[in-house]
Formats: structure tokens, C-alpha cells, sequence
């Protein structure tokens, strides 16, 4: 079942053509990788498939239906949550900063601690939860980000470079803590990155990006480890610094 597609999809700014994608698909429990060089059309494609944008031409589909930002119910907006590489965090305590959503949706008192400690407990920053959130170091405020977005429990769930701005030892924990949340709660996950070995470590599928358009899609080891001729000089330049 496709939750989400994309079909005759085009973005113009400034009469440049800066995405073109004539089909593409998310089926449901995918967790699918878009990986591509700076500049690409990476996040334009998040904010176009999350309908945080529009797009110039061509339709995105939610469960088989042409939608718009504004044409969204409530209920589905619901089931679409965003953590960007900022994470953004308010003035206030990592609790009331994971709860923040729940709080809109006017959600029980007693239900919303359990599901606050739930998540603190799941990302590993039960001890930070008295601690202000603009306080926090980059991995700290990153887990509290992803946090705040899976505790809504969405249907899809887009990621947009969660771990650019980590270093290494950071990314790497943070990356294996994600990866079995997401195996433990199958949610439908569009994970965006430039880097493959985020890709390689926690998606199952693998669509490249380059220059606004779609080259290759499958399999994330089958994409990595056989590339089209398309794909093949962005992924090589990866392998050659890396062995993946």
C-alpha cells in the first residue's frame, strides 16, 4: 500500500527547474533513504511530499488522493511529522519541549507523562528532563528533536539530516538508537541525508538524487553496491572514501 506518491511532480524558482519527478512512491513501513550531492533538491523533495510546500506542477497523493497543504484534515496533518537538522527547541525543559505536540492536541494529563517518559526513556535522556532544552549540547537537543516528533506517533515520519550536525561518536549512537525505533515501531520513514553510511545503516531502500531528478531507486545494498551509470559517479566518490 503506497501512503504517499508523487506523480508529474515539478518545483520552479526563478524559471529554474529545481525537482522533476514523474512518479514516485512510499509504500507503507518503508524506510527509504534519499540520498544525494548539496544542492540536489533533497529537502525541497521532503517539504514537497510532506506538503510543507507545493509543488509547481503535478500532484502529491496521500492514500491514493490528491492533496494540498490546504486541503490536509486535521487528522492528516497528524500523521505527518518533520525533525529537521535544527532541532529547534523552545526555552523551556526537555519534557515540556517533548510534550509540546501533545499539549496542542489537548491530550490527557496523566496519558501525556506516560508517553513523555516513554520517549525520554527510549532515547536514552530520562536525566535531562528538568534540563532547558536551549541548554543542550547538539546530540543532546537532537534526541529530544526526534523525541518530540515519534511521540505524536505518525504514519510518516520525514527526517531531513538528523545527524549533520553531529560529531562522529555522537552520530554513531544516535544513528543505532534510531535505527531500532524505527525496526520496534515500523513507521513509515523517508530519511534524507548526504551521507551513506547513515544511508547504509539505517534504510531499506535507496533513492538517488541528483540535479532535481530521481536516478535510481531499489534496494539500499543492491543501489550501493550496483549503481546505474547514472547513480554511479555521486556513490563511487562515496566508496572510495569509505568502505561500505
Amino acid at each position: 500500500m503506497n501512503i504517499l506518491q508523487m506523480e508529474q511532480v515539478k518545483f520552479v524558482a526563478n524559471k529554474e527547474v529545481l525537482l522533476d519527478i514523474p512518479y514516485f512512491s512510499l509504500g507503507k513501513g518503508d524506510i527509504l533513504g534519499l540520498i544525494g550531492p548539496n544542492g540536489a533538491g533533497k529537502t525541497t523533495f521532503l517539504k514537497l511530499l510532506s506538503f510543507l510546500q507545493a509543488p509547481t506542477e503535478g500532484d502529491v497523493l496521500y492514500k491514493g488522493e490528491v492533496k494540498h497543504a490546504d486541503t490536509l484534515s486535521i487528522e492528516e496533518r497528524r500523521q505527518l511529522a518533520v525533525a529537521m537538522q535544527q532541532s529547534l527547541l523552545f526555552d523551556m525543559n526537555v519534557s515540556n519541549n517533548v510534550a509540546i505536540g501533545l499539549k496542542l492536541r489537548k491530550e490527557n494529563r496523566k496519558v501525556m507523562k506516560e508517553k513523555v517518559d516513554y520517549w525520554l526513556e527510549k532515547f536514552h535522556i530520562s536525566h535531562l528532563a528538568k534540563k532547558n532544552g536551549v541548554s543542550l549540547s547538539g546530540g543532546e537537543a537532537q534526541r529530544v528533536n526526534l523525541a518530540r516528533a515519534l511521540i505524536l506517533e505518525p504514519e510518516v515520519l520525514f527526517l531531513d539530516e538528523p545527524f549533520a550536525a553531529l560529531d562522529f561518536p555522537t552520530k554513531i549512537q544516535l544513528m543505532e538508537d534510531l535505527k531500532d525505533i524505527l525496526k520496534d515501531t515500523n513507521i513509515t520513514t523517508l530519511f534524507v541525508s548526504h551521507d551513506l553510511i547513515e544511508i547504509n545503516n539505517i534504510t531499506k531502500k535507496l533513492a538517488v538524487i541528483i540535479e532535481g531528478q530521481l536516478k535510481q531507486m531499489g534496494n539500499t545494498k543492491d543501489v550501493i553496491h550496483h549503481p546505474n551509470e547514472q547513480a554511479a559517479p555521486f556513490l563511487g566518490k562515496w566508496k572510495e572514501l569509505y568502505t561500505i
